[in-house]
């Protein structure tokens, strides 16, 4: 369960980062990135904060298995392009 918990919390600290992100570059720099589900991400961390007793532990599983890797790659580039 703590390890469940520390990795909800890094996704509630993703999405807000991803948020502020959002807003900073006016929506224009997320969306050079289709490959990633920005929105999906986004929406995680607000039902991990507001509906958290509601939160699938298979798919925070399945997240973690297959979406992590995608995004940190579109990160990568992002950070080269800024």
């Amino acid at each position: 369960m703590q390890t469940f918990d520390a990795i909800c919390m890094q996704f509630v600290v993703i999405g807000e980062a991803l948020k502020g992100l959002d807003k900073l570059t006016a929506r224009a720099l997320l969306s050079k990135h289709p490959e990633v589900n920005w929105k999906g991400a986004m929406a995680m961390r607000d039902i991990i904060c507001h509906h958290y007793f509601d939160v699938d532990a298979e798919a925070i599983f399945i997240v973690c298995r297959e979406d992590l890797a995608p995004l940190a790659d579109a990160i990568e580039k992002m950070k080269t392009e800024i």
